[in-house]
């Protein structure tokens, strides 16, 4: 299993970023690997059980997951499942309350299925990649 974590600070308050991140459109605006996020369930507010239909392209090849809401713990923890035929991740989300905003720590588990299991190591690789431009990129738009 691949995994990434990242911490960044913001100096916008945590129920704001809470709200700013817990509705998982948002990843397409910070995360440069992600072409497109649509909130797929129907006109539901954010909430435990929201979808979200996430492409990302990696080197010129686009994929799509379908992400879960599984978990909402405001103002401090955001749960996400995201699946599809060659993978699971699981990404959490904590948001602290710091002196100057809060501080967002973003953790991400990625589970390759079947044979494509042997390339983990592979994963791991490009998920340091991605997740340090995501970082960056989460850090600008937290930090207007």
């Amino acid at each position: 299993m691949a995994s990434y974590s990242a911490t960044v600070p913001s100096s916008r308050a945590q129920d704001e970023v809470f709200t700013y991140l817990a509705d998982f459109r948002s990843v397409a605006e910070w995360d440069p690997s992600i072409t497109s996020s649509t909130h797929t369930s129907d006109g539901q507010p954010i909430q435990v059980g929201a979808r979200f239909e996430v492409v990302t392209s990696v080197l010129g090849h686009e994929t799509a997951l379908t992400y879960e809401t599984v978990e909402l713990e405001r103002p401090g923890k955001i749960v996400l499942r995201g699946e599809n035929d060659a993978c699971v991740s699981i990404d959490t989300i904590t948001i602290a309350p710091s002196g100057t905003g809060c501080e967002v720590t973003y953790d991400a588990e990625i589970e390759l299925k079947g044979v494509r299991k042997v390339a983990d190591p592979l994963m791991g690789v490009a998920l340091g990649r991605l997740g340090a431009k995501a970082k960056d990129g989460l850090r600008e738009q937290l930090n207007p």
